[in-house]
C-alpha cells in the first residue's frame, strides 16, 4: 500500500544495513526457464485462493476452508454489522475498500477468462469461482447508484483507528465495541470515477465468468456494470477519497473508465462502449512527462489501470499501434527500451520498480507478459521472449532470487519470517513488535507467528535483491495485500497453462494450537496462619481461531484434611473476593464461591473455590488488559471458635493448587505463575490444568464445522525433558504415548520447524549444534501416518560453551564515574571482530538505542547528568555485521550518576 501509515515502537539497538550493488540500468538478465517447471503452480493458485479466504470478512461461507478463521464483524449474538456485508480485507488490517476489492476481483476474473481452461482443468475452476464471487457481491453491494459507493469501511475516524489496533479478525469488532460503544464500523459514500469505473470492469468481467453457470447473477453484475459505468463517466472526477485519505488515493478517472468500456464492450458487444473510448478516453490518454508519447511507464495496479487498458484495446481492435505501445510498455519492463526502466533490474532479474510490493508490480506486468505471448505478439519474434520474461519474475517470487526465500509463504524452505498480517500473528496482547524475531526481548514478548499465511505474496526485497532483517514495521516490505495476489494470481493461470501443475490432496493441512489457548496465572497476594489470598489471572490466548465464551470458569482445590482433623467443618470454610477486575454487573466479573467438595476424591476432604465469571466474553484476546481477567479472592477459617485458636489446622503447601507453583511464583506476568494446578474450563470443557484425580485437559472447547467438520485425535504428543548436554549435542528424551510406535523429532531453525528423524524410541541425541548455543525441540507422536504441526510441547534446550569459544558480546562492563562533570565512562572487555558497539538505556519501560557508532571499548555519557538518577544500561557489539542485542540486556549494569 502506496500511502499506508503505521507507527512502529523502538525497537532495542536496531541498526540498518548496507546497500548491495546492483546491476547497471540498461542491463539486462539471461531469460531462461525449465521446460518442465521446478514450481508446482497449481499448488500456488490453490494456496493462494486459501489467502483470498484468509480475508474473508463477515459470516464465512460453507466452503471457506481455513480451520483457524471464524465469523467476524459480528456483534454477540452473530449478526454482522458492516454496512455492507462480506468483502475481503485489504492487507493485514481490517479495512475494508472497494477500491481494492474491484481491483482485484478484476485480475483474477481476467487471468480465469483467459486460461478458464487450465484452472478447470487443474480441478480448481469452482474453488477459483467461488472465491471470485466472494469479491464480486461487496463490490456489487456497495453501489449506492449514480456512480456513487460505499468507499470505506472501517474505523478511520475517531479516537480509536484500525491502524492502532492488532489483533485477530474475530475479535475486531469486540475491541471497537469497547472504544466506540457501539458494534457497527464507520463506513462513507463517495462520487469517485476511478472507483466506480473500476467496479463497473470488475462486474462486467463477472458477467463474462458467470453467464453460463450462473445466469441470474451474471444478469445483476451486468446491470451494476452499466449503471456504475454511467455514473462514472458522468462523475469524471477521482478527488473525493473519504475514508482512503492517508492510505490510497486516485489520482486518474480516464484510465478506470477506459478499462471499464472496454470490458463492457466485450461483455455486451454493444459499440457505443467502443465509441466512447475512441471519442472521449483516448483524447485524453495519459502522456508520457515533457513528452507526445502516450504513457508506457510504471506499470498496471489499483492506481493505474492505463496499461491495461492499452492491452485490452489492443487486443479487441488489433490496432497496430497500439500493440506496438503494450510490446514497448513490456520492453521497457525487461530494461531494453531507450527510456531508462523507473527502477533496477536486481542480479538475478526482477525487475524492482519501487520499494512498496515491488513484487506486486513485477507480477502483474509479467501476466501481461504471458497474456501478451498467447494473443497479441504470438508467432513473433518477441512471443518467446516475453513469455521467459514473466517465467523469469513468477519464478523470482518462488526461490529463483538472491536470498533464495520463497516470497510466497507457505510454498518453499525458507521464507521472511516477519510477516505484517494480525490475524495470522494470533497476538492477543496488542504487541507485535518482535514477531518474527529471534527474541522477545526482556519481557518475552511473542515472536512466533500462529498460523502460516499459505499463498500471500510479500512485498518482497530492496532494489539489489536483498532481503534484510525487515521488522513487521517494515511494511513496504513485510505487508501482504489483495491487491498484491490478484496479478500474481491471474498469471498462476497462464504459468498452470504453460506447465500444468496439481493441487495438494491434503491441503489445508489442520493446525493445531502451538501454545496454550486458556491459562490460569496466579500468586499469593497473601498468608497467614488462617487463610491464604490469591491474586489469579484468567487469561484468553485464543487463536484456532481467535474467540470469546460466555461460560468459563476455574477452580482452585486445596486439602482440608487438617481443618476438618481440628473439629472444624465446611461450613467455617469461608471463600470470599477482595478485589477484582471489573464491578458486578459489568461482564468479566468473577463471582466466587465455594467451598465445594471435589467429586474426585471420595474421602470428601478436597475442596474447592470457584470462580465463575458472570459472561466470560469480556476475556477477549485484543489486548494487554483485556486479554486476562484479575480476581483476587481468600479462603480462610476462623482464628479462633468459642474462644479456642484455631492454629495449626491451616496449612496451604498439602494444597493441590498451592502445589501448581504459589510457593515460589512471584510476578503474575511470568511463565512461573503459570499454574496448571488450577484447572480452568469453557463451556463445560476442561480447557486448562489438571484436576486432583490426574484429570488433565487433552483438547478445545472449539469444534470447526464449515466444509464438512473436523475429526477429533485422541493421540498426544509426548512431554520431553533434556538429559544432557555437550558443545555440540543435546540428548533429550520423553513419555512413550499409548498407541504410538513411532515418534518425529524436529528441531526450530531459520524460523521454522524441520525434521531431524523419525524414531520408535522414546530418546535422542541431536547433534551437529554450535556451542554455546539455545535451540528449541520437540516430539511429535505418529498419528496414523501424520503428524499434527503441534509444537507447544517443545523445550529449549542449550549446548556447553566450548573452552575456546568467545562471545559476540562484550562482557566484564564496568562503570566510572566522573563528580565534577557528573558523567559516566563505561568500559568493558573487546570483543573478538567486532567493528562498532552499542550502548542502550532502559527508559519508560523501553530499551532506547542511545548510540551504535562507538569504535572503542569505552564510552563518556554527555555532562551534566542529573546526580542520584539511576539507569539501566546494556553495551552491545557487532560482529560479522550482526548485532546479538539479547544477551548484553540480560547483563545489563545499573549505574547511579554521583
Amino acid at each position: 500500500m502506496i500511502f499506508k501509515k503505521i507507527t512502529a515502537a523502538v525497537s532495542a539497538l536496531v541498526m540498518a544495513a548496507g546497500m548491495v550493488s546492483v546491476l547497471p540500468q540498461n542491463s539486462s538478465p539471461v531469460l531462461t526457464a525449465n521446460a518442465a517447471s521446478a514450481y508446482n503452480y497449481a499448488e500456488a493458485l490453490q494456496k493462494s485462493m486459501f489467502f483470498y479466504e484468509v480475508q474473508q470478512s463477515g459470516v464465512l461461507p460453507e466452503w471457506n476452508t481455513v480451520q483457524w478463521k471464524d465469523d467476524c464483524m459480528v456483534d454477540e449474538d452473530g449478526n454482522e454489522t458492516d454496512y455492507v456485508k462480506g468483502g475481503w480485507f485489504d492487507a493485514g488490517d481490517h479495512f475494508k475498500f472497494c477500491l481494492t476489492n474491484a481491483y482485484s476481483a478484476s485480475m483474477l476474473a481476467w487471468g480465469y477468462l483467459e486460461y478458464k481452461d487450465a484452472v478447470d482443468n487443474a480441478g480448481m475452476g469452482e474453488l477459483y469461482r467461488n472465491n471470485l464471487q466472494w469479491g464480486l457481491d461487496y463490490v456489487m453491494n456497495c453501489d449506492m447508484g449514480n456512480g456513487k459507493m460505499v468507499g470505506t469501511i472501517g474505523d478511520f475516524k475517531g479516537g480509536s483507528t484500525d491502524h492502532n489496533i492488532w489483533c485477530s479478525s474475530e475479535v475486531y469488532l469486540r475491541k471497537h465495541h469497547l472504544n466506540n460503544g457501539d458494534w457497527k464500523r464507520p463506513y462513507d459514500v463517495i462520487e469517485n470515477a476511478s472507483v466506480a469505473g473500476l467496479s463497473a470492469a470488475a462486474l462486467a468481467e463477472g458477467y463474462l465468468v458467470f453467464k453460463d453457470t450462473d445466469p441470474d447473477r451474471a444478469s445483476e453484475y451486468l446491470k451494476h456494470a452499466k449503471s456504475l459505468f454511467k455514473g462514472a463517466d458522468q462523475i469524471r472526477d477521482c478527488s473525493d477519497i473519504g475514508g482512503m485519505t492517508g492510505m490510497y488515493k486516485t489520482e486518474s478517472w480516464v484510465d478506470d473508465c477506459m478499462f471499464a468500456a472496454l470490458w463492457l464492450y466485450k461483455a455486451t458487444g454493444d459499440k457505443s462502449y467502443l465509441n466512447k473510448v475512441e471519442q472521449d478516453y483516448i483524447p485524453l490518454f495519459p502522456k508520457e512527462e515533457q513528452d507526445t508519447a502516450r504513457k508506457f511507464t510504471w506499470g498496471l495496479c489499483w492506481d493505474d489501470t492505463s496499461q491495461g487498458a492499452a492491452f485490452l484495446y489492443a487486443q479487441i481492435t488489433g490496432n497496430k499501434e497500439w500493440t506496438a505501445h503494450v510490446k514497448r510498455h513490456l520492453t521497457y519492463w525487461m530494461g531494453e527500451d531507450s527510456k531508462p526502466f523507473f527502477g533496477k533490474i536486481t542480479p538475478k532479474g526482477l525487475s524492482w520498480l519501487f520499494q512498496w510490493g515491488c513484487l506486486r508490480h513485477a507480477t502483474t506486468t509479467a501476466f501481461l507478459a504471458k497474456l501478451g505471448s498467447d494473443t497479441l505478439f504470438k508467432g513473433t519474434d518477441v512471443e518467446n521472449k516475453f513469455s521467459k520474461w514473466g517465467d523469469l519474475q513468477m519464478n523470482y517470487c518462488f526461490g529463483d532470487n538472491e536470498m533464495g526465500y520463497s516470497y510466497v509463504l507457505g510454498m518453499g524452505d525458507k521464507s521472511p519470517t516477519a510477516i505484517h498480517h494480525r490475524t495470522a500473528s494470533g497476538v492477543h496482547d496488542d504487541h507485535w513488535n518482535e514477531l518474527g524475531q529471534e527474541s522477545g526481548g526482556n519481557e518475552g514478548w511473542q515472536t512466533e507467528y500462529a498460523h502460516t499465511l499459505y499463498g500471500a505474496l510479500i512485498g518482497g526485497p530492496d532494489s539489489s535483491g536483498d532481503y534484510g532483517d525487515y521488522k513487521v514495521a517494515d511494511f513496504q516490505y513485510t505487508e501482504v495485500a489483495i491487491d498484491y495476489n490478484a496479478g500474481y494470481t491471474a498469471c498462476l493461470c497462464a504459468m498452470i497453462d504453460d506447465y500444468g501443475g496439481k493441487p495438494l490432496n491434503n491441503f489445508p493441512v489442520k493446525e493445531t494450537p502451538k501454545w496454550a489457548e486458556w491459562e490460569v496465572a496466579a500468586v499469593l497476594n497473601g498468608k497467614g496462619n488462617s487463610y491464604s489470598e490469591i491474586k489469579a489471572w484468567a487469561m484468553n490466548h485464543t487463536a484456532w481461531p481467535a474467540r470469546v465464551a460466555k461460560d468459563i470458569e476455574y477452580r482452585y482445590f486445596f486439602d482440608a484434611s487438617e481443618i476438618f482433623d481440628a473439629g472444624l467443618t465446611i461450613d467455617d470454610i469461608k471463600v470470599i473476593s477482595n478485589s477484582q477486575q471489573y464491578k458486578e454487573g459489568e461482564q468479566g466479573y468473577g463471582t466466587v464461591s465455594g467451598p465445594y467438595v471435589y467429586e474426585g476424591d471420595k474421602s470428601g476432604k478436597t475442596l474447592y473455590a470457584k470462580v465463575k465469571f458472570e459472561d466470560g466474553r469480556a476475556i477477549q484476546p485484543t489486548g494487554q488488559s483485556e486479554h486476562r481477567d484479575e480476581v483476587q479472592f481468600r479462603i480462610s477459617i476462623p482464628d479462633a471458635i468459642n474462644g479456642k485458636s484455631t492454629a495449626g489446622a491451616w496449612d496451604p503447601t498439602n494444597d493441590w493448587s498451592y502445589k501448581g507453583g504459589l510457593a515460589t511464583a512471584s510476578d503474575i506476568k511470568s511463565d512461573s505463575a503459570l499454574n496448571k494446578n488450577i484447572p480452568m474450563y469453557v463451556n463445560g470443557v476442561l480447557v486448562w490444568g489438571t484436576e486432583p484425580d490426574g484429570t488433565t485437559a487433552t483438547g478445545s472447547e472449539y469444534k470447526f464445522k464449515r466444509n464438512g467438520g473436523e475429526s477429533s485425535s485422541t493421540i498426544s504428543n509426548p512431554t520431553v525433558k533434556c538429559d544432557s548436554v555437550t558443545t555440540s549435542s543435546a540428548k533429550i528424551s520423553w513419555n512413550k504415548v499409548s498407541g504410538v510406535s513411532k515418534y518425529g523429532v524436529y528441531i526450530y531453525k531459520n524460523g521454522k520447524w524441520t525434521g531431524l528423524a523419525e524414531t520408535t524410541a522414546n530418546s535422542y541425541t541431536v547433534s551437529g549444534l554450535a556451542a554455546g548455543t539455545s535451540y528449541k525441540v520437540a516430539v511429535l507422536a505418529n498419528n496414523n501416518g501424520k503428524y499434527d504441526g503441534d509444537y507447544s510441547k517443545a523445550i529449549t534446550v542449550t549446548t556447553q560453551k566450548s573452552s575456546t569459544q568467545t562471545t559476540d558480546y562484550p562482557t566484564n562492563v564496568k562503570a566510572n564515574y566522573n563528580t565534577q562533570y557528573h558523567q559516566v565512562q563505561f568500559v568493558w572487555d573487546k570483543v573478538q571482530g567486532a567493528d562498532k558497539y552499542g550502548i542502550a538505556v532502559y527508559l519508560a519501560g523501553k530499551w532506547r538505542v542511545q548510540t551504535s557508532n562507538v569504535t572503542t571499548n569505552s564510552y563518556v555519557t554527555p555532562k551534566n547528568l542529573t546526580p542520584g538518577m539511576t539507569y539501566k544500561v546494556a553495551v552491545a557489539a557487532r560482529v560479522n555485521g550482526k548485532w546479538n542485542t539479547t544477551d548484553p540486556i540480560k547483563n545489563a549494569i545499573t549505574v547511579t550518576v554521583k
